[in-house]
């Protein structure tokens, strides 16, 4: 048989031979895993298979098996969680949480960069349908609830909980340089600069999403966004907002494009936004706001209701716009 042939394929039942892998020739690889996540056991191995395909089968909380050992206030000697992917050993793979939370996650790495559940995101990295619940996160800088830094894509995500840091500071993120969509936070943000209820710095695209998050911090400090020198579009922000230099009801500093995105001026505290149209509480739940922006909106019955035909929910003259996809 030829080494062509002998490369590519011998299968059998549920072996497969590939002799590529041997040889070292073009043209055959190992075959794509979807690797179960049941325990946070499973969680920490995905550090081991940075290129893999991560599925999270169920919720992962303090009752789940490893979190004594790996995410509690406990775990490595009160550190807490080991955040997955590192500047040299980049997430590259796919996790889909698949609705799922991670719960009850904590991590006290206070001298430390790209703290997060996921620690650094590379281009070709995917990160969606997870929310990350009732954490506690704190690291030195690029720190976020779900991503401390993201090249790649995220979409239809969540963080709720505390998050501290000194720079480059989000809810969801620390810092942006890829795509980042269909996601929200809730919760508390504090950090010195480049500090944002969403995401602390971008240099990627922001949109359709928002953020409820409090945040507070000393430069470059915004409702949604701390720093944004590239795109961030049909979003908005709720959160009280303080802070010393370039303070924003949606974004701090703006070097790049805020387009058809809004803040509350009442419950931010803050009248004026580097980007971005400030409205009144009342406008903000009042669905022309929205779909004369152009969102992809239409109004539910209540807040139980989805429409998932439409990106935007909202109860007209009631709650604020939330993502067709999130949990009720």
């Amino acid at each position: 048989m030829s080494k062509k042939l002998n490369c590519c394929v011998e299968r059998s039942g549920i072996l497969l031979i590939t002799v590529a892998l041997i040889i070292g020739m073009a043209g055959c690889g190992p075959l794509s895993q979807n690797l179960e996540i049941r325990t946070w056991y499973d969680l920490d191995a995905v550090r081991n298979n940075l290129s893999g395909h991560h599925i999270l089968m169920n919720d992962l909380d303090s009752t789940t098996a490893g979190y004594e050992e790996l995410a509690s206030p406990t775990a490595n000697q009160g550190q807490g969680w080991q955040p997955i992917g590192t500047e040299n050993g980049l997430f590259a793979g796919t996790f889909d949480g698949q609705g799922y939370e991670v719960r009850d996650l904590f991590s006290n790495r206070t001298d430390e960069m790209y703290v997060g559940l996921l620690g650094v995101v590379g281009e070709a990295g995917v990160v969606q349908n997870i929310g990350v619940a009732n954490a506690d996160v704190t690291g030195y800088g690029t720190v976020g609830g779900l991503v401390g830094h993201n090249s790649g894509t995220v979409s239809n995500s969540y963080y709720t909980g505390s998050l501290t840091g000194n720079e480059s500071v989000g809810g969801l993120m620390g810092k942006n340089s890829g795509t980042v969509s269909n996601s929200y936070s809730t919760g508390s943000v504090t950090g010195d600069e480049r500090v944002g209820g969403l995401v602390g710095a971008t240099s990627g695209t922001v949109s359709n999403s928002y953020s409820s998050s409090n945040v507070t911090g000393g430069v470059n400090v915004g409702g949604l966004v701390g720093e944004n020198t590239a795109t961030v579009s049909n979003s908005y922000s709720t959160g009280s907002v303080t802070g010393n230099t370039h303070v924003g009801g949606l974004v701090g500093s703006n070097l790049g494009t805020v387009s058809n995105s809004f803040w509350d001026t009442q419950t931010s505290g803050q009248p004026t936004s580097s980007g971005g149209t400030g409205k009144t509480t009342v406008q903000m739940k009042d669905i022309t706001t929205f779909s004369g922006a152009g969102w992809n909106i239409v109004g539910v019955a209540n807040s139980s209701t989805r429409n998932i035909g439409y990106v935007w929910n909202v109860v007209d003259h009631v709650t604020y716009p939330f993502l067709s996809w999130q949990p009720v």
